[in-house]
């Protein structure tokens, strides 16, 4: 790149430095308008880089943006235009890194943090949203102007320049040139390299793609991840209805029975959900609760549920709703901190007014099976993951985990298993839940733990997921296993094991 092509300016033939806002012939250089520059950013972009900013700072993008909304008495239009800018921003910032790299000439690591994130806001409004770019460029470098600094304002109008003069599509061939295939989809589709090729992994292993269709089935799920999601609520069975939340304006959910998918609005407004007698909560995770539940059981008798490692709360408040005119089941509850048991305790105030046994205690998980042993019907272990399944809710959790991650998260993961197969009545059922489908955390974990063990058989968990019509889902793999995926389910890539002791 030449002296020219630099956002900081030209340089004359006598090597002078000469500002990027003209060039020869005295024609202006910048993006900007001179009726067009704002003082200060408008209320929703500044929301926006509000959040992206704390996000930064270790904060999650769903809990801090509603604050945010709030602050600033944000609703509607410009709601939703300031969280489709937040998360759109967070989600493609691999892509839009690159493109900002290219067209600052420099690295993204040299650029300061609040300035990146201005340009990261401004390329997703050039590349990735119906705003037209002179509008785009102009508010903001307005918010520049007010949250970077005059200085940092001309840099920002600079780059954004070099944006607008490439559509998306030539920019994609820009910043992937050369690339090999999976990293090339890893900038263009704004996920890290390590996590296109576990996902590659997972599609291959899971009998939902061949080698023929792999590469397309890669691209979907991409796609998906990037696409945002609809708001889905369950009706907790006993406590709410579906056609009561239809009432409230969602529609009724095709895949789970007692779900349900908001088109629009706050969830907050309907009034089972403010009474916890429904909540938001994914379809795969309302149909692995569903299924464990559905497991054939053998003995007879009162029957303990166990939620192993429940916080915050969601799947163990729908086990609990179910068992709620069943006198002869208790619910037990456990989570490892003090924190996530009282939001355990408010997600299940509903079911346990409704009067379903619930006992919601503090432990470590994997202490359980010992303390314990043979004593449960059904445990849930949900066990803490990456979460690269629920992408699409959490933009922020693609550019947190590293492939180190996984490594410490597996061996907590192996020792949970242990725990509940351990503290599993004989002939009871343990399903291990993960909200990853990368393959060291689901069927390797399954496969290391019951090798060592000659007390549990895996069975066929496809029969236990039915859609709301009653018929088995389609596209569940080759089995014993479940992979729900969003390309092909519409929910979060949860994983389900369903294990019971001899």
């Amino acid at each position: 790149m030449n002296n020219s092509d630099q956002p900081g300016g030209y340089r004359d033939e006598r090597g002078r430095q000469r500002p990027a806002s003209r060039r020869a012939g005295g024609k202006n250089r910048t993006a900007v308008r001179p009726a067009d520059r704002r003082r200060g950013g408008d209320p929703t972009r500044k929301a926006a880089w509000q959040v992206m900013r704390s996000v930064a700072d270790g904060a999650y993008a769903n809990l801090e943006l509603p604050k945010v909304l709030r602050a600033a008495d944000l609703h509607g239009r410009d709601a939703a235009f300031a969280t489709e800018l937040t998360y759109g921003a967070i989600r493609m910032r691999g892509l839009y890194d690159a493109v900002i790299e290219f067209a600052a000439g420099r690295p993204v690591g040299q650029i300061d943090p609040p300035v990146l994130d201005t340009l990261r806001l401004g390329a997703h409004q050039i590349l990735g949203m119906r705003v037209p770019s002179h509008a785009a460029a102009s508010e903001t470098v307005a918010l520049a102007r007010e949250m970077n600094g005059t200085g940092a304002s001309g840099f920002v109008n600079a780059v954004l320049r070099r944006i607008t003069e490439r559509t998306r599509e030539e920019w994609v061939r820009e910043v992937t040139a050369g690339r090999s295939l999976e990293d090339a989809l890893a900038v263009e589709y704004s996920h890290p390299a390590w996590v296109v090729r576990a996902l590659r992994g997972a599609l291959r292993s899971g009998g939902v793609a061949d080698e023929a269709s792999l590469d397309d089935a890669l691209v979907a799920l991409l796609e998906a991840d990037n696409a945002a999601p609809a708001v889905s609520l369950v009706a907790r069975p006993g406590l709410a209805t579906v056609q009561e939340l239809v009432d409230a304006g969602a529609e009724a959910s095709t895949l789970s029975p007692v779900g349900a998918v908001l088109p629009g609005g706050d969830p907050a407004d309907i009034p089972a959900v403010r009474q916890t007698r429904a909540a938001v909560q994914d379809e795969g995770s309302q149909l692995v609760a569903l299924a464990l539940a559905a497991a054939p059981r053998e003995g007879e008798g009162p029957q303990e549920w166990l939620d192993l490692c429940a916080g915050p709360g969601g799947k163990a408040a729908l086990l609990a709703a179910l068992s709620a005119d069943r006198p002869d089941v208790t619910v037990f509850v456990n989570e490892v901190s003090e924190h996530r048991t009282e939001l355990v305790r408010r997600t299940m105030r509903a079911a346990i007014d409704a009067g379903a046994e619930v006992m919601i205690g503090t432990g470590d998980g994997r202490e359980l099976g010992a303390e314990e042993p043979n004593t449960y019907d059904r445990v849930l272990v949900d066990a803490p993951c990456t979460g690269l399944g629920a992408l699409r809710r959490r933009p922020e959790a693609r550019w947190r985990r590293t492939p180190s991650d996984v490594t410490d998260l597996t061996t907590v993961q192996s020792d949970l298993l242990t725990s509940a197969l351990d503290a599993a009545k004989p002939g009871g059922v343990v399903a291990y839940v993960t909200c990853s489908p990368h393959v060291a955390e689901t069927t390797e974990v399954v496969r290391s733990v019951t090798a060592g063990r000659d007390d549990v058989v895996v069975e066929d968990a496809r029969p236990l997921f039915r859609d709301a019509a009653g018929a088995q889902l389609a596209d569940l793999g080759d089995g014993p296993a479940v992979q729900l995926w969003p390309h092909l389910h519409g929910t979060d890539a949860m994983f389900f094991a369903l294990l019971r002791k001899k």
